[in-house]
């Protein structure tokens, strides 16, 4: 499980790049447990949890974004 802190000091990019790895794991989670491999069950909510996180701090850096564009233009 990553900390909030840990991914704030990251860019944009790699949050992206993150979301993209993590969202890869969880497919291949749910493809083990769908086959009755997976052993570490609670691996899937950990990283449920840290595709949440790397949203929410995309989505709230795109809305400071759009709000200083805002600003700046009126």
């Amino acid at each position: 499980m990553t900390k909030i802190a840990e991914l704030r000091a990251k860019s944009a990019d790699e949050l992206r790049e993150m979301l993209l790895a993590l969202r890869k794991e969880q497919f291949n989670l749910r493809f083990q447990r769908a086959t009755g491999q997976l052993e570490a069950t609670g691996r899937i909510r950990a990283v449920r949890r840290d595709i949440a996180r790397i949203k929410m701090l995309l989505g709230a850096e795109k809305r400071a974004g759009g709000r200083a564009a805002a600003g700046a233009g009126g």
